[in-house]
């Protein structure tokens, strides 16, 4: 299957360089494009394909009331721009993973390992959101933004980002909670204070029209609460890796960061309790931490372990290449919806693309 080659052929790629300053430096940029390209251009691939299709057909009605409303009004704005030049459906998904990489890449850029980053976010992140659901993938871009922001105690930029993110998808908003905590006054007191309004944040960003269309949509037979067990799981695991392995390393190496991936890996224990009162918002939220998870992991061979030093390197390759596998061999929704890949590149027709948005 191309997402288990593709998968196992970037991570080949990472480990196996890894030490190798130059090389790795070299390979960011194609990978970057690659997955950008095999991302943007999918054709009729992703669980939301057809969704997405229906919003673009209804931009140039509906588009102005949700504007006004101020309901995700930077989608909207996109969609109705691309419908008013006269420009076909797939546009829509090459502009939000465009937003996507963009963000991405600018917080990639700022690790000490940018490929390492980028290549860890493939089997989860970019397989659900630049691939599935644009959306929120445009929105998690920007909250890559966001999050540099974060790190440079700029809380102004960063509410602003937030506020951005959230005219894509509103989920985003929560994180309008943090910006105390971005000006750099961090302690442990509000940092507790921040986890403990994330519930109550989260459950009143679900109350909402757009959540329970999500709910309805995404829930279905329960197969998406399902995928949600592992996919929270592993960042609930992440988060408690860090408190017991990195926190006080990461303190003395990278203290500037320490702060974002503090919260994060708080917020990875917020997501697993939110399982408990809904899958399809734990996931949600989670989505948005996957880039903070990949930082720690991406992190790793930068710090001294007593012992064991290349098995906790080796632990996150091997833990996503085993999740990606389980996942993509036995979802019977990953078979209906990723399989087969194919991209419009090499000579779908737009017109087909139009006039048949659900097929899969």
């Amino acid at each position: 299957m191309i997402y288990i080659l593709v998968a196992l052929v970037l991570f080949a790629l990472s480990y196996t360089t890894l030490g190798a300053r130059r090389v790795r430096a070299r390979l960011y940029w194609p990978v970057l494009a690659f997955l950008f390209v095999f991302a943007a251009f999918r054709y009729q691939v992703g669980c939301d394909w057809s969704g997405y299709f229906y919003q673009y057909d209804a931009a140039d009605y509906a588009a102005g009331q949700l504007i006004a409303d101020f309901n995700e009004p930077v989608w909207w704005l996109i969609l109705r721009w691309v419908k008013e030049q006269g420009l076909y459906y797939p546009v829509v998904n090459v502009i939000s993973a465009g937003v996507f990489f963009g963000g991405v890449h600018v917080l990639a850029r700022r690790q000490p390992d940018p490929l390492a980053f980028l290549v860890l976010l493939f089997p989860i992140l970019i397989i659900n959101m630049p691939m599935s659901g644009i959306r929120q993938g445009a929105a998690i871009g920007v909250m890559c933004l966001a999050f540099a922001a974060f790190i440079d105690r700029r809380p102004l930029r960063f509410a602003l980002m937030v506020l951005l993110a959230a005219g894509f998808h509103t989920s985003a908003l929560v994180f309008i909670l943090l910006a105390p905590l971005s000006t750099g006054r961090y302690t442990r007191n509000r940092l507790i204070m921040a986890g403990l309004l994330a519930l109550p944040g989260l459950l009143v960003l679900a109350g909402g029209y757009n959540a329970e269309q999500a709910t309805a949509r995404y829930i279905g037979g329960g197969i998406d609460a399902f995928g949600a067990i592992f996919r929270v799981g592993a960042i609930f695991l992440t988060g408690g890796y860090f408190y017991v392995f990195l926190r006080r390393k990461w303190e003395q190496v990278y203290p500037q960061e320490l702060p974002l991936v503090s919260i994060g890996a708080l917020g990875m224990g917020v997501a697993m309790a939110l399982l408990v009162l809904s899958s399809v918002i734990a996931d949600r939220f989670a989505y948005y931490l996957i880039p903070i998870q990949a930082m720690i992991f991406a992190r790793l061979p930068f710090f001294a372990f007593a012992r064991y030093k290349w098995q906790h390197v080796a632990l996150p390759y091997v833990a996503l290449t085993v999740m990606f596998v389980g996942w993509t061999q036995t979802s019977s929704l990953f078979e209906q919806c990723y399989l087969p890949y194919d991209t419009w590149l090499f000579g779908a027709p737009a017109g087909d693309i139009i006039k048949d948005p659900t097929a899969l």
